[in-house]
């Protein structure tokens, strides 16, 4: 036990800089106690379970018969548009989140420990992402038992997730952005809805866009949730997916260049 004792790397550097492997470290347990939380709290479930369910169900049976004839034809266009603005709103919930755990000290008194000083922050991101997959495979879930069906392989259905989780990824620090802004919670729910609804609805997310007025298209083109839901949409379905995926990519690349830097500095002046 003494021989091991010696051996082991300390955490924490002479200059009192934490290790890269010990900050990962401390990152993953950050996330891990993100969702072990889930358990105190049952509530929380609600907002990755029964809202989605809730999105299916509204958006299939009420819109779909008037949208493309039947609930089944419309839930083959719709459901990965569905996924992608519940993806949107729920990057949301990391700002509320953390706009909360400021309010209430969380961070203060996480500070007072040996950590890496970004682990609390991206472990509660990386515990948001885990939260992310489990909404989406509650959603094709749910789609499966109603009559969807994958047709892109499942490849496609990887890579899909993939792509869903790394474009959430990227608007997560604008997220965070929000949430070091915002004066409390109420304010964060009210910026996500101004900003997400519009952004959805005018998208390809719900319709096809050809159905729009010709300024509407013209926004709607270079709307990144147009790309994001075209680019899901084909990989699940299969169809011509490369130009919605790169513009989907070049997005979220670029969503995390302007946000990231902001976001960490309003991290670092917070805590």
């Amino acid at each position: 036990m003494t021989a091991t004792s010696a051996t082991a790397a300390a955490p924490i550097t002479a200059s009192g800089r934490v290790r890269p492997l010990a900050g990962i470290q401390q990152t993953f347990t950050m996330a891990w106690r993100s969702l072990v939380a889930v358990k105190h709290n049952p509530l929380e479930l609600v907002d990755y379970s029964i809202t989605p369910i809730m999105f299916v169900f509204l958006f299939t049976y009420v819109l779909g018969g008037q949208m493309a004839g039947s609930p089944e034809a419309y839930l083959k266009y719709a459901l990965p548009g569905i996924i992608v603005q519940n993806t949107l709103f729920m990057t949301m919930y990391t700002a509320m989140a953390l706009n909360t755990d400021l309010t209430k000290g969380v961070f203060d008194r996480l500070r007072s420990l040996p950590i890496a000083r970004s682990a609390p922050l991206i472990g509660r991101i990386t515990a948001d992402l885990a939260k992310h997959v489990w909404a989406m495979l509650l959603m094709i879930g749910l789609g499966l038992l109603l009559g969807f069906r994958i047709t892109g392989g499942f490849d496609g259905f990887l890579l899909g997730i993939l792509l869903l989780v790394v474009f959430a990824a990227a608007v997560s620090w604008s997220a965070v952005l929000i949430g070091m802004l915002a004066g409390d919670a109420e304010k964060v729910q009210a910026f996500a809805f101004t900003l997400i609804f519009p952004i959805t609805f005018t998208s390809s997310a719900f319709v096809v866009v050809d159905t729009m007025p010709g300024w509407l298209q013209a926004f709607s083109d270079v709307n990144p949730v147009t790309h994001l839901s075209d680019a899901f949409r084909g990989l699940l379905l299969g169809g011509a997916v490369a130009e919605p995926v790169m513009w989907s990519l070049v997005w979220a690349a670029g969503i995390a260049l302007v946000f990231y830097p902001l976001a960490m500095r309003a991290y670092r002046a917070k805590t």
